[in-house]
This record gives structure tokens, sequence and C-alpha cells, in this order.
């Protein structure tokens, strides 16, 4: 069975074409920046990797290129769309409805895009993703994979708000959490890996879009990110944990009105806010030439994971292993180096030797003096995705 996995971030679109059950990976690639210029494509096949650089508008533009990978006929990789049987989607937020692989039908659709409001970066480009690929693959079934699904397992007191009890049982407002596909995948992988089995991991997920979960014995019983995908750590556009006097002020005094307000926290804040780059490659490469600004972005993004770590070796009374994970977790040994540095009194001291390695799999960072195990381990969302769709489609 041929399953095409889509997932749509805020800027990008990950995709994997994978044969089940054995779980080979017929073709991988990403589409990165998409909206500017100079938007990138990446896809590897048989171990042969190509990239381009092309306009793509939005992320409907984005699927179309890459159905157009796939159909090549020098890909030999699919002859017509039916040859995918299920495609399967990353959508943001399930909200109270949603908590495991769903057959997407007209009427999940549609709670889908109701539930955009809470996730306005995400879920509408993943309702057009659904869409498109409803239109080019007719045939396919398609499937939604939920990031808020892996969180359901939160305790009432981590995800209950401070707020009048009525407003949260009857408009279901709680923390949800998110990246939920990525955090288990990485979690399982690192708890297979140090051989536990019942653990308790830190992993960070640091892309454009950024969270922290606690994880104890495989659940997930805290995270930073909560009703939507805002707060908690800095991120490419979004501020991230912020003071809620902040907005009422920008409404009440500056006259700011609600949307402006939003899309200012959502699009406008986080590392593009302070230095006018989302992109932490950006960042880091303007920081090495002596930008101020950029200098000041990194050491308060770190400094925000580090107060994250240590509030959740709290909640869990310890920690076994730290896990770095997506894009920027998995590349940035700058950050990496800064979030574990002067960490000592938590057990964790990093190899800065080991920190500048590459792996495929598990590549372990940590000092030989740490008491905690420190971990990059490159997030396979797609993978995750693919197993859970074809368990759901084998009933």
């Amino acid at each position: 069975m041929q399953i095409l996995v889509i997932n749509s971030g805020s800027s990008s679109i990950k995709f994997q074409l994978i044969h089940m059950p054995s779980a080979e990976v017929a073709c991988k690639g990403l589409v990165e920046r998409i909206g500017t210029p100079n938007t990138k494509v990446h896809w590897t096949i048989k171990g042969q990797s190509v990239s381009e650089t092309v306009h793509l508008s939005n992320h409907e533009d984005g699927l179309h290129h890459i159905t157009k990978i796939l159909k090549n006929p020098e890909n030999k990789l699919i002859s017509h769309p039916e040859d995918i049987k299920a495609v399967v989607h990353r959508v943001v937020h399930g909200g109270n409805t949603f908590n495991k692989p769903t057959i997407i039908d007209a009427v999940v659709l549609s709670e889908i895009e109701r539930l955009s409001a809470l996730a306005p970066l995400h879920n509408p480009a993943n309702a057009k993703g659904i869409k498109v690929a409803s239109d080019i693959f007719p045939k396919a079934v398609q499937i939604a994979i939920f990031d808020t699904a892996f969180h359901t397992t939160l305790p009432e007191k981590a995800y209950t708000y401070a707020i009048p009890k009525t407003l949260s049982e009857q408009h279901h407002i709680r923390v949800y959490g998110f990246h939920g596909t990525s955090h288990e995948y990485v979690s399982k992988v690192a708890m297979d890996h140090l051989k536990l089995k019942h653990g308790k991991l830190i992993s960070i997920h640091l892309g454009n879009g950024c969270s922290i979960t606690a994880i104890k014995a495989g659940k997930s019983i805290d995270h930073s990110l909560g009703f939507g995908p805002s707060n908690g750590l800095i991120m490419g556009t979004r501020s991230g944990d912020i003071d809620q006097s902040v907005l009422f002020y920008l409404m009440d005094t500056l006259g700011l009105p609600s949307p402006d307000v939003q899309n200012m926290i959502q699009k406008q804040s986080g590392l593009l806010g302070i230095t006018g780059y989302s992109d932490l490659r950006d960042i880091q490469a303007k920081a090495e030439e002596g930008n101020l600004d950029c200098q000041l972005a990194l050491e308060m993004t770190a400094y925000r994971i580090k107060k994250y770590i240590g509030a959740y070796v709290a909640a869990m009374n310890g920690v076994d292993a730290l896990i770095f994970t997506a894009g920027i977790g998995e590349n940035s040994s700058l950050l990496r180096a800064m979030v574990c540095t002067d960490m000592d009194a938590l057990g964790l001291k990093i190899d800065l030797k080991k920190n500048k390695g590459r792996t495929a799999n598990v590549l372990e960072i940590d000092h030989d003096l740490s008491k905690v195990k420190i971990l990059v381990i490159p997030t396979n969302e797609e993978l995750e995705m693919a197993q859970q769709s074809y368990a759901l489609l084998k009933g």
C-alpha cells in the first residue's frame, strides 16, 4: 500500500511516499520558505537528492509542485494518482472533538475549518491541503492525524486554566498541546535507545513553531503550548509567553483591533519581531556578523527553553533524558550549546565536541560527567503518521 504523508507547517510542507507495512520510503522531501520568492524544494529518491529554488505563493502551489515530482516519469514513483491508496494529513488542532486518527469526510473537514480560529497559522493550511489532495487523488482515503491527540493524557491540574469553571466546561477552554506526533515519535525512539520502560523525558521540538513536553512513562504530562499554538517558547513569528496585560494595553490604550493584535502575536512577533528575520539560520549568520538584535534573540530563545526545562524537571521530580528535535533542534549546535550550558544544577552537561556531530538516527551529545542523557533525534512525524493510518485502515 502506497501512502502519501503530507505535513503542512506554517511555512513549509514535508512529504513522504511510504510503502506500508514495510515502512520503505520511496520519496521524501521538504518545501520550505513558502510565500517567499526563494521557496526551497528538496527531495530524495533512492539516496539521490535534488534541490531547487522556485516561487510558491502558498501551500496549494506547494502541493501541486509535490505532485509534479511524484508523477515525473523519470522518478518512477507513480504512474497515476490512483496508485496512492491513502493521503495522510497532519492537522494541528483537533479541539475537543478528535483524539485519534480519523478518516476525513465533509463533516470532519468542516470541523477542522471551524477550529481554524484556534490555530490560524496551521488549520487553514491543513484544510487547504486536504481539499487540494482530494482533487488530485480522488480515489485515495484522506486521513487526519491530529497534533493535539498525544496530549490527551495531560492531567487535569496541567490542562485546566484558572478561569471561571463555567467557561472551561461550556466552551472547552483548556490546554490542548501541539506537535504531538513529533513528541510521540522521538520519545519512543529515545526510550528504545536508552532501554527505558518508564523513563522521564523532556522533548524539545524547535522549528518555525516550537514546543517542549514533559513525558513520563511514554505519556505527555505537561506541555508548553496551550489552547492555541502561540504561547510557551519563542518561535519564528509567534511571541510565545506574554503578559496578557500587554494585549489589553494594545487594544484598550493603543486602540488596536483584536484581529490586528492576534495577527501581531501570531505573524509579526517572535524572532521576526525582535530581529526582522524569522529563520534561525539567518539570525545565527547575522549574530556572527555582530548584529545585536540577533544576538539578543538567540539569548532570549535559549533562556526561555532553560526555564521550561527547569519547570519540567520539577514537575517530574527528575529527568532521564533531554531530546532536541525538528529543524532547529536537529541542526543548530549553537542553540543546543546555549541551552545546555550552565545547567549543572540539573545534572546536565553537554559535550561540545559531540554536539558538532550529525546523525540520521540518535546522536548523544552529553558529557561523560552528565547525569542526564542529552540526545538529538531527527523527528519523523511522517513515519509515525503512516503507521497510525495503516493500523486504522487495517482495522
